[in-house]
């Protein structure tokens, strides 16, 4: 898969040192993975979440934060579109269009 949206992650890891490992063991493992559909995935992060419109969340340390992406499997791309706290995360009204 090809991920879009890293500076995202980039940012989020200058505040949050303790995530870098684990991000950087996230996005070593989705370059990797070969997706077509929900099922495949799935298979992979069994403990990802489909919130709709493309979106899955995924937890990242442990669960200590939370990573939002848009997956278009037909291309092949995965778009980072927020990382942070469990609190940061409870704020987003629509998680849907993030």
């Amino acid at each position: 898969m090809k991920i879009t949206g890293t500076t995202i992650i980039k940012d989020f890891c200058k505040e949050h040192a303790d995530a870098i490992h684990a991000l950087t063991k996230w996005i070593n493992l989705i370059s990797k993975a070969k997706w077509t559909d929900h099922n495949h995935l799935k298979t992979d992060y069994p403990s990802a979440d489909y919130v709709g419109n493309k979106r899955y969340v995924f937890n990242i340390k442990g669960n200590h934060y939370r990573l939002i992406v848009a997956v278009v499997f037909i291309a092949s791309i995965v778009e980072v579109r927020f990382i942070g706290t469990h609190a940061e995360y409870d704020k987003i009204d629509d998680i849907q269009n993030i």
